[in-house]
């Protein structure tokens, strides 16, 4: 990649860091925080089912705020909104980690949540804001499979830290928010956008491209994708591990690193793989995939078979959402970008919201078998929703003529 200068003064090559950056901050508070469920419920001495009140307590800021953050960041500019929902998060993630009560650790992961309502979608709009084309495309993949990577490695970290020195050391990391955004304000301009508009006309302009197809199709899709992520995956996976298979901390950051593998493969692919099959090809191959990964962890009567079951959860994930995120992006207005991603955040953290809490539910009736198989249902909605609402004819009109690489128009 070359080193240059887009118009906003950044240069890409500085900026991609701080995009990883975000992204792996975004993700810290659930990731470290699942392989260590049954701990801190053991040490507050909470049931089963309030697994999914500990993971939705940090992802129901995000339903109001990363709408409110977008637009904030299409107004005054990207470093004095990014910046501070990084130092937020990592003042929150200090008293997350040494709460004295449940009830206090909750209120925590609530302003950890806060902080992180802004972190992933203003990470990709970074990305837009400096890459067009099949070079965006390239680096949205990229940040997904970043996350991806993060979100099956970060709980082998989190798990091997709480084996050797207990949970709350494993969610010390959480702190690193601080630094993070130091880092923002030094790399990001002050500068805010060109162009100013009242805030009337902003909302009016957010309302207009959500009326786009393409865009709805991939907000809709991304509530119940982060349902099933942050709903099964991460709420109900842990508790299944250790009540059906008595895995530790340990044992559970590992078969939660498996994902890892196959997801960075397909999400460093990604760009690739959709010149070769398409958009909507790679969305419902990848929903089918996911759904069948949900039947096999939920029936699986040996490791063996759930660990097969979480490697096919890697490739869907891996090239499913970063098509989502890039086909919002893709129909986006240039001084609308940060509102509709973050419009597309929202619905993912109610999605990331609700998910546990239904969850939570299933744990505490049915079992966790019945929470993983609920995956499967969510997976399977996705697949009827592609193939009724296709994404790809807009995606691929909308990059028909920025066909190039870096984006130098802004």
């Amino acid at each position: 990649m070359r080193d240059t200068m887009s118009a906003t003064g950044i240069s890409t090559r500085p900026v991609l860091p701080l995009v990883f950056v975000a992204t792996l901050t975004s993700i810290m508070g659930n990731s470290l925080l699942a392989p260590l469920i049954p701990d801190i419920l053991d040490t507050f001495d909470r049931s089963d089912g309030s697994a999914g009140l500990l993971v939705a307590a940090a992802s129901l800021p995000g339903i109001v705020m990363a709408p409110v953050i977008g637009l904030l960041a299409d107004r005054f500019g990207r470093r004095p909104v990014l910046a501070p929902c990084l130092f937020v998060f990592g003042v929150a993630g200090i008293f997350v980690a040494t709460a004295p009560s449940f009830e206090v650790m909750l209120v925590a992961r609530f302003c950890l949540g806060v902080g992180a309502a802004g972190l992933v979608n203003l990470a990709v709009v970074l990305i837009t804001d400096h890459f067009d084309g099949d070079a965006r495309t390239h680096w949205i993949g990229a940040n997904s499979g970043v996350l991806t990577v993060a979100l099956a490695t970060l709980p082998v970290v989190s798990g091997a830290i709480a084996a050797v020195a207990g949970w709350r050391w494993a969610l010390a990391p959480l702190s690193l928010g601080v630094v993070s955004a130091a880092y923002a304000w030094r790399i990001l301009p002050p500068g805010r956008p060109e162009r100013q508009v009242s805030f009337r006309e902003q909302l009016a302009g957010a309302r207009q491209a959500f009326t786009d197809p393409a865009i709805r199709t991939s907000v809709v899709a991304a509530g119940v994708g982060f349902a099933v992520i942050f709903g099964v995956f991460l709420a109900a996976l842990p508790t299944h591990l250790d009540d059906e298979f008595g895995l530790s901390a340990w044992g559970r950051g590992i078969v939660f690193g498996l994902p890892a593998v196959t997801a960075s493969l397909a999400a460093f692919n990604l760009g690739r793989l959709r010149r070769r099959v398409g958009v909507d090809t790679v969305l419902i191959v990848a929903a089918v995939a996911w759904t069948s990964s949900f039947v096999l962890m939920g029936l699986a009567g040996s490791l063996v078979v759930l660990a097969i079951g979480a490697l096919v959860y890697g490739i869907a994930e891996g090239a499913l959402i970063p098509t989502l995120q890039d086909g919002a992006m893709s129909r986006a207005p240039s001084d609308q970008r940060a509102a509709v991603m973050a419009g597309w955040t929202a619905m993912a953290r109610a999605g990331q919201t609700t998910g546990p809490l239904v969850a939570g539910l299933l744990l505490a009736g049915p079992g966790s078998s019945a929470a993983l198989l609920s995956g499967a249902v969510g997976a399977g909605l996705l697949v009827v929703l592609f193939a009724l609402r296709p994404v790809g004819r807009g995606v691929d009109a909308a990059r028909e003529p920025d066909a190039g690489g870096e984006n130098t128009a802004h």
